[in-house]
C-alpha cells in the first residue's frame, strides 16, 4: 500500500496508457485491500465532520473567551472595577454566533479550505468586519452596548481578530503536517477518460497537494473515427461495465468524469451508469477554465450558469470603498489647503498660465473624466498625441521638477475623489491617446478599467511609474494593476497609501 501522503512521480499520457490494461494507478491508491479501503473511507467521512464540527465550536469559545477577556481587562484598566461579565458573555456568544453561523453556511470549516492561510484568513477579515456592524446594529437597538465603551469595542475587535487569525494559522501549519504524514485522509476519487485526459489531469492540478488520493481510473477505450455510432456506444458500453465494477470494488468517494463538455452523449452515458452507485459524480475541468482562478456554478432558480467570472467589487465592497475614499479625501483637503494655497502662489509666480492642469483621462468602464492637476509645464498637451513626461523634460517648470519630485501635483486629484470620478487607490489613469495605444499591445490592459481609477497604486509603489518606452513596462504596470483589482480590500488600500507617503520606491522615477 502506497503512503497518502508521499509525493507521486509526474506520468505522461503514454506511460498511464501503457499501464491501460491494469485501470489503475497504484502509486496513487490509498489501499490495495477493500477492508482497508472501506476503513479509511470511514475514517476520512468521520474525520472531516469532526474536523468541522470541532473547529465550530473552537471559533465560538474564542470569541467568547475573548469577549470576557477583553471586557474585564478594559474595565480593570479604565474603571478599577472588572465589570458585567455576564453582559461581556452576553456579547461574545452573539457575535460567535453571527461570525460562526456565516461561516458554517459559506463552507468556511470544510476541511480543504485550511489547506492555504491567505484566503481564508481574507475571508475572516471580511466575515469579522461584517459580523461588529452587526453587533453595533443590534447593540444599538437593545441597548446592549450599554455596558461596552468605544475602547472597550475597539479591543475587543483587534484582539479576536488577531486570535481569529492566529487560530487559523496554526491549523492550516497542523493540517499541513498531518496532511504530509497522512495522518489526514483524503478524499478519494476514480478517474474515467483517456489516458491523455487522466495524465494531464494529474500533471497540471497535482491532487495530492490539494487532500486528495487517485485510488483508481478507467481509460477510455480508443475508438477509430470512422466507427460507427453502434460500435462506439458498444466501446463506451464495456469501459463502463468494468468501471462500475471497479468502483463498488474500490468505493471512493468521488468519480471524476475527464471528458470534454461538449461530448455530451458520453457524459450523459457515464452519468447514468454511475447515478446506481453511492458516489459523487463530478465533470472535469475544461480547459478553458484554467484562464479563471473563480470560476463558480450560478443557480437563479432553475436557470444553472457556470460563472467564469465575478464583478470586481460588490455592492457592499464598493460602499465601503466609496465611504472610505469620501472620509478621507475631505480631511485630505482640509488638511492640506494651507499647502494648496502657497503651491498656486508659487506656479503663478514661477511661470505664465492657469494653476491647475486638466486633462482627459478614462475612469470607471472607460468611461471619460478631466483629471485635475496641479500645473507642473509650460504647455497644457491634451490633444491626439500627448508626449510622455520623460527626465529633465524641458517642458517643465522649476516648481513643476519640484511638485512631481515629490508627487505634491497629484494632490488635487482629491477633489475628482470627492466629484467621484476616482479613488484614493487604484490603477492611475493614462492619456486617452496613451490608453487606446497600450489596449492594441495587451490583451488584458481594458480590465484595469474594471474599477475607479487611483490616485496612487499598487504598481507605483512597486517603482512601476514614469515613461514607459518599453512594452514590458506597461506589461508589469498592468500585472500589479490587476493583482490589486483581484486582491481589494481596506487594508490593501491603508498600506498602499502609507506606503505612498513614506517608501522611496513609491518616489522612484518621479519626473
Amino acid at each position: 500500500m502506497s503512503h497518502s501522503g508521499a509525493t507521486p512521480a509526474r506520468l505522461s499520457p503514454n506511460e498511464l496508457l501503457a499501464d491501460a490494461t491494469m485501470n489503475t494507478l497504484p502509486s496513487y491508491t490509498l489501499a490495495s485491500r477493500q477492508e482497508t479501503s472501506r476503513l479509511l473511507r470511514a475514517w476520512a467521512m468521520a474525520s472531516r465532520g469532526t474536523f468541522a464540527i470541532a473547529f465550530f465550536l473552537l471559533d465560538v469559545a474564542l470569541i467568547a473567551a475573548t469577549s470576557c477577556g477583553t471586557g474585564v481587562a478594559y474595565s480593570l484598566l479604565a474603571y478599577r472595577d472588572p465589570g458585567d461579565l455576564a453582559a461581556f458573555m452576553q456579547v461574545g456568544v452573539l457575535a460567535a454566533s453571527i461570525f460562526a453561523i456565516a461561516n458554517a453556511y459559506r463552507g468556511e470549516y470544510r476541511l480543504p479550505n485550511f489547506f492555504a492561510f491567505r484566503p481564508h484568513a481574507r475571508r475572516t477579515i471580511q466575515l469579522w468586519n461584517v459580523t461588529l456592524i452587526c453587533l453595533l446594529a443590534l447593540g444599538f437597538m437593545t441597548q446592549l452596548s450599554a455596558a461596552y465603551s468605544r475602547g472597550g469595542i475597539a479591543l475587543f475587535y483587534l484582539v479576536t481578530l488577531a486570535g481569529l487569525l492566529l487560530e487559523r494559522l496554526l491549523i492550516v501549519r497542523i493540517t499541513a503536517h498531518a496532511r504530509a504524514a497522512g495522518l489526514i485522509p483524503a478524499q478519494r476519487i476514480f478517474l474515467i477518460g483517456t489516458g491523455a485526459q487522466v495524465g494531464s489531469f494529474i500533471n497540471r492540478y497535482e491532487p495530492w497537494t490539494l487532500g486528495i488520493a487517485i485510488v483508481g481510473c478507467r481509460f477510455l477505450t480508443p475508438v477509430a473515427a470512422t466507427a460507427s455510432a453502434a460500435a462506439r456506444r458498444a466501446a463506451l458500453d464495456r469501459d463502463l461495465a468494468e468501471a462500475t465494477a471497479r468502483v463498488r470494488s474500490l468505493e471512493p468517494d468521488a468519480i471524476h468524469l475527464l471528458l470534454p463538455w461538449s461530448a455530451t452523449q458520453t457524459i450523459a452515458r457515464c452519468a447514468e451508469a454511475f447515478l446506481a452507485l453511492p458516489v459523487e459524480i463530478h465533470l472535469g475541468p475544461e480547459q478553458i477554465l484554467h484562464k479563471f482562478e473563480n470560476v463558480e456554478l450560478s443557480k437563479l432558480g432553475p436557470l444553472a450558469s457556470l460563472q467564469l467570472t465575478r464583478l470586481p467589487l460588490s455592492s457592499f465592497e464598493v460602499l465601503k470603498k466609496r465611504l472610505f475614499d469620501l472620509v478621507f479625501a475631505a480631511l485630505a483637503l482640509l488638511a492640506l489647503t494651507p499647502l494648496f494655497i502657497v503651491v498656486a502662489v508659487l506656479i503663478r509666480l514661477d511661470s505664465p498660465g492657469p494653476v491647475f492642469f486638466l486633462q482627459r483621462r478614462y475612469g470607471f468602464n472607460q468611461q471619460p473624466f478631466r483629471i485635475i492637476k496641479f500645473r507642473t509645464m509650460r504647455t497644457l498637451d491634451d490633444g491626439a498625441v500627448v508626449p510622455q513626461a520623460m527626465r529633465d523634460d524641458p517642458r517643465l517648470t522649476r516648481i513643476g521638477r519640484w511638485l512631481r519630485r515629490w508627487n505634491i501635483d497629484e494632490i488635487p486629484q482629491l477633489f475628482n475623489v470627492l466629484i467621484g470620478d476616482m479613488s484614493l487607490v487604484g490603477p492611475r489613469p493614462h492619456a486617452l491617446s496613451h490608453d487606446r495605444e497600450y489596449e492594441r499591445h495587451i490583451s488584458l490592459y481594458a480590465r484595469r478599467h474594471n474599477v475607479k481609477p487611483g490616485i496612487t497604486g499598487w504598481a507605483q509603489i512597486n517603482g512601476f511609474r514614469g515613461a514607459i518606452d518599453t512594452e514590458d513596462k506597461i506589461r508589469k504596470r498592468v500585472e500589479y494593476d490587476l493583482f490589486y483589482i483581484d486582491n481589494w480590500s481596506l487594508w490593501f488600500d491603508l498600506q498602499i497609501i502609507a506606503r505612498t507617503a513614506l517608501s522611496p520606491t513609491a518616489y522612484r522615477n518621479a519626473y
